[in-house]
């Protein structure tokens, strides 16, 4: 399941996506990222997220594919926030399911590293001095290659 939103989601219903009806799955690991305070040496008071739908639809199930193709993944979620975000409001949910954690651990992880790096989603950022766009960080995109 991938969605692509501007309301927010509940951690324990996405949790329960994943294990309704599920007895074959021993492993569910999911990732939820938060708009934070701080970044790039700046307070944060919100970051506003913008995409092109058809294109971020496209790669989000091409990333969700390639985890299925590597990694026996049984459930994948993936819940994307987009428009304004203040401070503390959740961004990203990356839920996913396997018969052994490794693969359950492993897959999520390429997703989240794949979504920061491939996904196309622009990301401004409100501080106290004002707006600016985000720059790709090195570390994620050395975190992607490595898969």
């Amino acid at each position: 399941m991938i969605r692509v939103q501007t309301e927010d989601f509940n951690i324990a219903d996405e949790y329960q996506k994943l294990i309704d009806d599920n007895q074959k799955d021993g492993a569910i690991v999911f990732f939820v990222g938060m708009v934070r305070d701080f970044n790039q040496n700046a307070n944060i008071k919100a970051l506003t997220l913008e995409h092109y739908p058809a294109m971020t639809n496209k790669t989000l199930v091409e990333i969700v594919d390639t985890a299925k193709a590597r990694w026996p993944l049984s459930r994948v979620s993936v819940v994307h926030r987009v428009g304004r975000l203040p401070l503390g409001e959740q961004i990203v949910f990356v839920g996913v399911t396997s018969q052994h954690r490794q693969d359950a651990f492993e897959g999520a992880q390429f997703i989240m590293d794949k979504l920061k790096t491939t996904a196309p989603f622009w990301k401004k950022e409100e501080t106290e001095q004002g707006t600016h766009w985000v720059e790709a960080k090195a570390s994620d995109a050395k975190a992607a290659d490595s898969w």
